[in-house]
C-alpha cells in the first residue's frame, strides 16, 4: 500500500484527523446537539441554537443525512482497506468521539426522519435506508478500531 512506501503519509494522516473529526462536530452543531468537549471554540452568548433536527428544513436534514451517509462510508472503507490507520486514529481518541456522535445524533435523525409528514413515501424510505446505512458503518468502523488497537495486540 501507499503508507509502505510512503511512511511520511502518516504523519499527513496524523494532521489531518483533527479535521475529520470536525465533520462530526459541524453535523451535531447543524442539528443544535453539542459534543462534551467537542469544540475548542465556545458559544457566542447570543447564539441560541433552536434547531433540532426535527423542526429543521426538510432540505437541510436530507442533505445532512447524505453528508452523514457519505462520511460514514469513505471512513469505513479507509479502515477496511488499511486497517494499519487505526492506531493513528486513536491517538485522537476516535472510538470515544464516534461513539460519543453515534448517541448523540442517530437517535436524534433517526426520530426526525419517522416523524416527519411526506408527500412522497419514497423520499422517507431513502432517507431511512441512508440513515441505517450511516449507523452501519460507523459501527463496523469502531468494530475495526476496536479489533486493531485492543484485540490483536492481545492476540500477538
Amino acid at each position: 500500500n501507499i503508507f509502505t512506501q510512503q511512511p511520511s503519509y502518516y504523519s499527513d494522516l496524523d494532521e489531518t484527523l483533527p479535521t475529520v473529526l470536525q465533520v462530526f462536530n459541524n453535523i451535531l452543531h447543524k442539528c443544535g446537539l453539542q459534543c462534551e468537549g467537542a469544540s475548542a471554540e465556545p458559544q457566542k452568548l447570543e447564539e441560541k441554537v433552536n434547531v433540532t433536527p426535527g423542526n429543521m428544513p426538510f432540505k437541510e436534514l436530507k442533505d445532512i443525512v447524505l453528508y452523514l451517509c457519505d462520511t460514514c462510508t469513505t471512513l469505513w472503507a479507509f479502515l477496511d482497506v488499511f486497517p494499519s490507520a487505526c492506531q493513528t486514529f486513536q491517538k485522537h481518541e476516535f472510538c470515544y468521539r464516534l461513539a460519543s456522535f453515534y448517541e448523540l445524533a442517530i437517535p436524534e435523525l433517526e426520530s426526525a426522519i419517522k416523524k416527519r409528514h411526506y408527500e412522497d413515501n419514497s423520499v422517507c424510505a431513502d432517507l431511512w435506508r441512508r440513515i441505517s446505512h450511516s449507523r452501519k458503518k460507523m459501527i463496523e468502523a469502531f468494530h475495526i478500531l476496536i479489533n486493531q488497537v485492543c484485540l490483536q495486540p492481545i492476540l500477538e
